[in-house]
């Protein structure tokens, strides 16, 4: 078994805000900045591999918490939300209606307007998550609530309809053990990151 674990980046101006960010490339707002510079991975995290999203809200908060290598990983990019980016979630509830709760009552089949469902995340993880498992050692990934989600739904078998299996803390790290084909099963949800 490989651990994994997974930290969301620090707040932006369009976290703050209540905004869809997929994959619009929001740096961290001064408090996101301050926040990430207070974090400092758990002991037992010591000595594991980093990778970060590309989105640079992902890459500062891994710099700020004081990693020095970093691999950057494109299968780790925030869900593509398409013509929904920038949106607030209860403004497009309101605009449409009955056709966005039916969407969303698909789970990991929703699919925002010109973007990708969760299933596609999902996808796109399996192989990154195969190649983690065969190098046999932990590591500590910075990404994005959407990829800590779908990694969440396929370790619990939630089918992203109704409530989360269990709440998760996004200023926490998120545990997980790889088997051989990179399939995850949650070690431990919502571990507290250590502050400086």
């Amino acid at each position: 078994m490989t651990r994994l674990a997974l930290i969301r980046h620090a707040a932006t101006a369009w976290t703050e805000q209540g905004r869809i960010q997929g994959r619009t490339d929001v740096p961290l707002s001064p408090r996101g900045r301050a926040a990430a510079a207070r974090r400092r991975p758990p002991a037992q995290l010591a000595g594991a591999d980093w990778a970060s999203s590309p989105l640079v809200r992902a890459r500062d908060t891994a710099r700020l918490m004081g990693v020095k290598h970093i691999a950057i990983e494109a299968r780790l990019t925030e869900m593509d939300w398409g013509r929904w980016e920038g949106r607030r979630l209860a403004a497009l509830r309101d605009e449409f209606g009955a056709a966005i709760a039916e969407n969303e009552a698909r789970g990991l089949d929703f699919r925002p307007d010109g973007g990708e469902s969760p299933r596609d995340v999902q996808a796109r993880l399996a192989p990154w998550l195969a190649e983690v498992a065969a190098r046999k050692r932990p590591l500590v990934a910075v990404t994005h609530k959407g990829v800590i989600r779908a990694i969440v739904a396929q370790a619990t078998g939630w089918d992203m309809t109704g409530t989360l299996p269990a709440p998760l803390a996004w200023d926490c790290a998120h545990l997980f053990t790889l088997a051989a084909d990179g399939a995850p099963a949650v070690e431990r949800l919502n571990l507290p990151l250590e502050l400086s």
